[in-house]
């Protein structure tokens, strides 16, 4: 039934790890998973013979810390539900859940509430905000569950509000917000609880395309600033190529490929992703890492010299089209950097050229 894909890290080395997970769901569950270990039956086969709907299959996945991991399926693939296994809202029909490599499925009710609270945070599509508090009431929930005093709860709401540009709409009540302004009190109130892990189920799915771009900007920014680890469940292609380290692509509760956004685009495993991707623009996922000539091959085809020095310098995640753009005003040849400054390799518009017709490396 499941697909298995093979997960790169041991869950001591993971922020989060699942390790064959199964949710089947119906009164015969239990008997229907046997049957599915035993047996090996496909969904269509579980629904007919007792009546149960496999929501998980044979899920694993390793998520790195300070990673932003994207999932992404149409409406039933198993998303939502794969979300909340990993703070144990659902339980597992079978498998293992690792978080900072600790087992969670061990861990009795009252370590679940503590792991809730104060290690991992969901931001919900519907808000999830309590109409009869205050904005800054709502953002502090978090730090009211963990007993923190008046002044705390004050002091880091309004920082956290700050963070998402709310800071005076504090004393205001939700339904006096935007939907835009709703979301941001979401996730002002997950960065208030500090949770080194945030799980975000479709929180921009209902906002319009103009506030959902701009929200996805703020996120990312904050994100990578705070150095928080993420789970990301969103139907939007488009939205995990611009949010994710890495993707995983899920269909009737199989994750059918986990990559890079540039290597679902370019390099499909299956014919589910390839229709995905199809009309995805090359131009915004391959990067300048993915293309760059190595700088000593560069210098034999250039043998006149090449003074690294006086090149304009571009990152090797600058996406191609923004290349085009560069190498259209100007045609002296890029040099890329990795994060620590240090040069890669080079662009010019022959490489551009192989880059445009290839779609990146092979």
């Amino acid at each position: 039934m499941a697909l298995s894909l093979k997960t790169d890290l041991h869950p001591a080395a993971t922020a989060i790890a699942m390790r064959g997970v199964w949710k089947v769901f119906g009164a015969r569950a239990p008997e229907a998973m046997a049957a599915i270990q035993r047996d090996r039956l496909d969904r269509d086969e579980v629904i007919k013979r007792f009546g149960c709907v496999v929501g998980v299959a044979d899920v694993s996945i390793s998520v790195r810390p300070g990673e932003i991991f994207c999932v992404m399926g149409l409406s039933g693939s198993g998303k939502s539900t794969l979300i909340r296994h990993i703070n144990r809202l659902l339980e597992p029909s079978a498998g293992e859940i690792f978080v900072d490599g600790e087992n969670i499925m061990a861990k009795a009710p009252a370590e679940l509430r503590a792991l809730r609270s104060r290690k991992i945070s969901m931001v919900f599509q519907s808000f999830g905000l309590l109409p009869h508090r205050t904005v800054r009431d709502n953002v502090a929930l978090p730090l009211e569950i963990q007993g923190a005093s008046k002044q705390q709860r004050f002091d880091v709401a309004e920082a956290a509000l700050a963070k998402v540009n709310l800071s005076d709409w504090g004393d205001r009540y939700c339904h006096e917000l935007s939907g835009g302004m709703q979301q941001r009190v979401g996730l002002a109130r997950a960065l208030a609880a500090d949770s080194a892990i945030l799980l975000m189920d479709e929180p921009f799915s209902a906002l319009d395309p103009l506030i959902r771009r701009q929200l996805q900007d703020e996120f990312l920014a904050l994100s990578r600033s705070m150095g928080k680890t993420v789970v990301f469940i969103t139907h939007d292609l488009d939205e995990a190529i611009r949010i994710g380290d890495r993707i995983a692509i899920m269909k009737d509760g199989v994750i059918i490929q986990i990559d890079t956004p540039e290597d679902i685009v370019t390099v499909p495993k299956h014919d589910y992703v390839a229709k995905f991707v199809a009309d995805i623009s090359r131009l915004k996922v391959i990067t300048a890492g993915r293309i760059m000539e190595p700088v000593e091959s560069f210098r034999r085809r250039n043998p006149s010299g090449l003074d690294l020095e006086r090149l304009r310098k571009v990152s090797s995640q600058q996406p191609l089209g923004e290349l085009v753009e560069l190498a259209a005003r100007d045609a002296a040849p890029l040099a890329v950097i990795d994060g620590d400054g240090v040069v890669g390799g080079i662009v010019d518009r022959q490489v551009l050229l192989e880059g445009l017709r290839k779609g990146g490396r092979s």
